[in-house]
């Protein structure tokens, strides 16, 4: 399973990653909320570990805008904050659990098995309201054929909405060529050249249009397989 924890606390975050990494999972680390709002953009995960006091954007206001997208991931909530009052804020959030500091590795790893065990839908916030899809800063007016990022209106032409449509649904995984080809290009999938050209074509011209003048990347090539859509830093 492939795990997120968020905590800032480096001497708690790494034994929780090594503990963590022996039970079999792949885990990843952020230490402060915009990373790991980043890393929850770009990535699909099974579990996020979330400590409620994090610099800059908040564990609670991380755990409030990840439901606000529709996205269920399970939600363990890291907390020295033990009032009754103070648990029901976190659930009220979003949180699935709550894990009182300090804690026993034992307790955790139950948790993690519990959360793990439930079964999961991740909703796209095309589920939520049926008109928009939210991914990271860019917002899709499906009624309107519109793309917004950051607020600023984005015209694209129709296959290159139907194309950013396919990979803000898909947001995180890698969508493959054929993949593509098969959902926008049914009558080009016989050429094979032709439609990874077509692909690429399109692909070139919608990252002109919703990339180039921003400083983060939400179109990525995987090399050899096709395209991951989501929030990543441009390389400075």
């Amino acid at each position: 399973m492939r795990l997120l924890i968020v905590e800032d606390e480096v001497e708690m975050a790494e034994p929780l990653r090594a503990i963590l990494t022996r039970e079999g999972h792949s885990v990843e680390v952020a230490h402060d909320g915009e990373r790991g709002e980043e890393l929850l953009q770009t990535y699909s995960y099974d579990l996020l570990i979330l400590d409620w006091m994090l610099p800059g954007c908040s564990g609670l206001e991380l755990c409030r805008r990840l439901r606000a997208q529709g996205n269920a991931l399970p939600v363990l909530m890291l907390t020295a904050k033990d009032t009754v009052d103070d648990r029901v804020q976190g659930l009220d959030v979003g949180a699935d659990d709550y894990l009182v500091k300090p804690f026993e590795l034992k307790e955790l790893l139950a948790r993690v098995r519990a959360l793990l065990r439930r079964p999961v839908v991740l909703l796209r916030s095309s589920e939520v309201q049926a008109d928009q899809i939210q991914v990271g800063d860019i917002t899709l007016d499906l009624k309107g054929k519109l793309a917004f990022r950051q607020g600023k209106p984005i015209e694209l032409s129709a296959k290159e909405l139907q194309l950013l449509e396919l990979l803000m649904r898909r947001a995180g995984e890698v969508l493959t060529h054929e993949e593509i080809v098969e959902t926008l290009w049914k009558e080009a999938r016989e050429d094979a050249s032709a439609s990874l050209n077509l692909v690429a074509a399109h692909i070139k011209l919608l990252r002109r249009k919703i990339d180039k003048e921003f400083d983060s990347s939400m179109i990525h090539t995987v090399y050899g397989l096709g395209y991951r859509f989501g929030l990543e830093r441009k390389a400075i």
